[in-house]
């Protein structure tokens, strides 16, 4: 046997891991800001704030806009998803463990990032007024205005993501479900559970922070708002301990995640009762 199946078995597991990873791991990494290769413990993200156009007098100097800009700083943190792959468990159990394992891994390193990035979003002060009840074409209206009102950009990249309950309820909601409103090719039901509405794409998520008093915090965000940095990928390591007669799969990564403009995320308390 060529001494290098064992390095092909290797990478074909580390593709595995990574491409589900990116299929269904992480539901929120592709909708925020994302900084790749960072080298070091942390990195910075900058945030630009509001210029100003102003009048001059004739032959006089350009007033300038003296823009504001301040860094947010991202550190970075180091995750594990590992586990034993017995070698004779591998011919007794019927199904293919490795692969297995690497969808076990990849989900798990994906439910962190999304908790990573959740967190943040948890941070922010910009609360819709109705805190009460479950929700309602009335919610949705007021973090709808708070972003207005924030000029938070209209531009395609502002995403919503809520509970089940709550997409349930959405569904109950003629403007947001019926074709007589927007239209045949938007409808939530067709092919995935995702729609695009009052310009912002919604999805349901099961990982949505519950408080004290009951209430899932859902929340409406613009990408730019929440900053992800990447340190290392999601990556693979199979090492054989013939002690053991097994594998030890270990799937890792280091990320992390910052709230960089609070204004640019809503969160909308919804009951779950």
């Amino acid at each position: 046997m060529s001494n290098s199946v064992d390095e092909s078995f290797r990478r074909e597991y580390a593709t595995n891991v990574h491409i589900a990873y990116q299929r269904q791991g992480t539901k929120l990494r592709e909708t925020v800001r994302t900084q790749n290769s960072v080298k070091g413990s942390s990195t910075v993200f900058q945030k630009v704030g509001k210029g100003t156009a102003s009048v001059k007098a004739r032959h006089g100097m350009i007033p300038t806009m003296n823009v504001a800009h301040e860094s947010v700083e991202c550190f970075l943190k180091d995750f594990y998803a590992g586990d034993w792959v017995d070698k004779l468990d591998q011919i007794k159990s019927g199904t293919d463990e490795m692969k297995v394992q690497a969808n076990a891994g990849a989900y798990a390193l994906g439910r962190k990032t999304d908790d990573l990035i959740l967190a943040e979003m948890g941070k922010t002060t910009t609360v819709t007024p109705t805190t009460s009840g479950g929700l309602t074409k009335a919610k949705v209206l007021e973090a709808f205005e708070l972003l207005g009102e924030a000029d938070v950009p209209d531009d395609g990249e502002r995403y919503a993501v809520v509970g089940w309950k709550q997409w349930s309820e959405l569904l109950d909601i003629p403007e947001f479900a019926n074709a007589d409103y927007v239209g045949a090719d938007q409808l939530p039901w067709k092919s995935t559970q995702a729609k695009t509405w009052l310009g912002t794409l919604w999805f349901p998520h099961t990982g949505l922070q519950v408080d004290g008093s009951g209430n899932r915090h859902c929340h409406w965000y613009h990408k730019t708002a929440i900053g992800h940095a990447i340190g290392s990928d999601v990556a693979s390591d199979i090492t054989w301990h013939g002690d053991r007669a097994s594998h030890f799969i270990n799937n890792y990564m280091s990320q992390g995640t910052v709230l960089i403009d609070a204004n640019g995320v809503v969160t909308i308390p919804c009951a779950e009762s």
